[in-house]
């Protein structure tokens, strides 16, 4: 059963992205959870000292895109 999800999604230059990438892993290597808001309700998820890491590359004929998943 899914309780809470959450998906952003926002048109930004490279650098933004690996500033939003860097501040996220950042974040897990500091703490052992992150925060987000939706709804303008705050949430902390807890994150275990193991995870598991998928990254998925698709190329295509209309574009390329990254996956990056974390899964515990």
């Amino acid at each position: 059963m899914e309780i809470l999800e959450h998906e952003s999604k926002q048109r930004m230059t490279r650098e933004e992205a690996a500033a939003v990438l860097r501040e996220l892993a950042d974040t897990l290597a500091r703490n052992n959870q992150f925060a987000f808001k939706k709804g303008g309700i705050p949430y902390k998820v807890a994150v275990p000292a193991e995870v598991e890491l998928e990254v998925e590359i698709e190329i295509g004929d209309e574009g390329t895109s990254v996956e990056i998943e974390l899964n515990w």
